[in-house]
């Protein structure tokens, strides 16, 4: 296992200038300690803001968006373009050596065409032009980076066996980037802090069975379930250690990187010990 720790951050946490000031500064303090980060974001809301103005009709369904070609152009240009390239300049401005890349980039994001996605109701949805990280995918690039002090910042595009270019799920993204660099530990960043019951409460600890009973209760919704599956596939190999935190919290997001006991988040685990 590597010391890399891989982040995810939600892009509502990197499209409003006080929140990300609040993950930047929390980059900047950890790696001025020398671990190895690697970084993944999404960009939901800025990608349904253009689509608007492209009148572009979104279609999503359990976290998941359905990606015809209209909708692939505006996602590749929103998260590789403008979100990228912003949150690297706001690393760079404060002393981290960030690089942004797409899985287009070394190979490292290589995908298979999604298969059609089963609800948790057993309704199939085909996801169009959605990929799913590869085992064919290269990482050396990113894990290269990482050792050498960099901090790699990877849009979630795919880039398919036929060089079409596919868009991926930044929670799906970061689970297989996380098992494929054999990370230390993955922690995903949103607005909430960590998972919640059906009381809105924070649970401090999950299994993977725990993980499915929250989908299959419709406890987790939407997003949450993307990134529940994400976290299962991580676990399952070999990623023992995994932190779901609210990434507006300057204090709660560095525990979730560093600390060996975070708080006000949900820690996820192969086996939870009692």
């Amino acid at each position: 296992m590597s010391a890399t720790v891989v982040l995810k951050f939600g892009g509502e946490l990197l499209e409003d200038a006080a929140r990300l000031s609040t993950v930047v500064a929390a980059i900047a303090a950890i790696t001025d300690g020398g671990l190895p980060l690697v970084v993944v974001h999404g960009g939901g809301k800025e990608i349904d803001a253009a689509l608007k103005v492209a009148g572009i009709a979104k279609q999503q369904v359990e976290g998941l968006r359905i990606t015809d070609d209209r909708t692939l152009d505006v996602v590749v240009s929103v998260l590789a373009g403008t979100i990228n390239t912003r949150f690297v300049a706001a690393l760079a401005t404060a002393g981290v050596k960030a690089v942004g890349l797409t899985g287009a980039d070394g190979s490292s994001g290589l995908v298979d065409p999604a298969p059609p996605h089963r609800m948790v109701d057993g309704t199939l949805v085909d996801l169009q032009r959605v990929g799913i990280p590869s085992d064919a995918a290269d990482v050396s690039l990113v894990s290269l980076l990482a050792d050498r002090g960099f901090v790699p910042v990877i849009a979630c595009i795919g880039l398919g066996a036929d060089g079409r270019l596919f868009n991926v799920n930044a929670d799906t993204c970061a689970g297989h980037l996380a098992a494929r660099l054999g990370a230390r530990r993955l922690t995903i960043a949103g607005t909430t802090p960590g998972v919640l019951d059906e009381a809105g409460v924070t649970v401090p600890l999950l299994d993977p069975a725990a993980i499915e009973q929250l989908i299959a209760s419709g406890t987790a919704t939407a997003g949450m379930i993307a990134k529940l599956r994400a976290c299962a596939h991580a676990l399952a190999h070999g990623v023992g250690d995994i932190v779901i935190v609210d990434g507006r919290n300057g204090r709660a997001l560095e525990a979730a990187i560093t600390s060996p006991s975070p708080t006000d988040a949900t820690r996820l685990a192969a086996a939870v010990r009692t």
